[in-house]
């Protein structure tokens, strides 16, 4: 004898369409919440890197040893100002650029390049270089991070890497040097920083490879830049 099987109805062409269209929207509705997600992302992304920090890589050795080549960096841009996009520009500024600060700016000769360098003279200071040491209004300018990695001394008629000056920095500009002084090129040969092209404070490492070694420098990940 038979067992009894109670027959599956049969949905009708309304019912199917109605659930072909209810799993189409569900589907379009998470695409768009996707897509919405991924647009804020990249909208926060965006304020972030134009108002409150970015990131930058080392390329160069003019800022050993405080900074090595393969360093990579956040710079904080609201400290000296918010720029106003697409201007030069800014607002909201904490404080003005000082002596000692290491910071990112557009290089006055070519702005699509990004170059980073220490303050040694802000506005209305004498600068002097004379026979390698630095001269701040007369008195020598002591920087613990200041290296010299060649000994000759070039005559002020050659190039003005070891005697320079003295000058007087304009108001709103920057007189900068790199830290590895006898290796950078910096205010000594291109002249001055002014506030508007610059883009911040460097402050701390959060990565670094070296790639002569091809290894992590490990002590430098984490570290502030003084």
């Amino acid at each position: 004898m038979e067992e009894n099987k109670s027959a599956r109805p049969e949905e009708s062409p309304a019912e199917v369409g109605e659930a072909a269209a209810a799993k189409a929207y569900r589907k379009k509705h998470i695409v768009r919440e996707y897509a919405e997600s991924i647009l804020i992302a990249a909208l926060l992304a965006l304020v972030i890197r134009t108002f409150v920090v970015q990131a930058f890589k080392i390329p160069s050795g003019s800022m050993e040893d405080t900074l090595a080549v393969g360093d990579h960096i956040l710079v904080n841009k609201f400290i000296y100002g918010t720029r106003i996009p697409f201007t030069d520009k800014k607002f909201l500024a904490i404080r003005d650029p000082r002596r000692g600060d290491v910071i990112v700016f557009e290089y006055p000769e070519d702005p699509s390049k990004d170059f980073i360098k220490r303050v040694v003279g802000t506005p209305g200071d004498e600068v002097e270089v004379r026979n390698k040491k630095v001269y701040i209004n007369g008195e020598p300018y002591e920087n613990p991070h200041e290296v010299h990695k060649e000994k000759e001394v070039v005559p002020r008629e050659q190039n003005p890497r070891d005697n320079f000056g003295p000058i007087k920095v304009p108001e709103n500009s920057l007189f900068v040097m790199g830290d590895n002084r006898d290796r950078s090129y910096d205010s000594r040969f291109w002249g001055y920083v002014t506030y508007e092209k610059i883009k911040g404070l460097a402050f701390i490492k959060y990565w670094s490879w070296d790639r002569e070694n091809w290894r992590v420098r490990w002590r430098s990940i984490g570290k502030t830049i003084d």
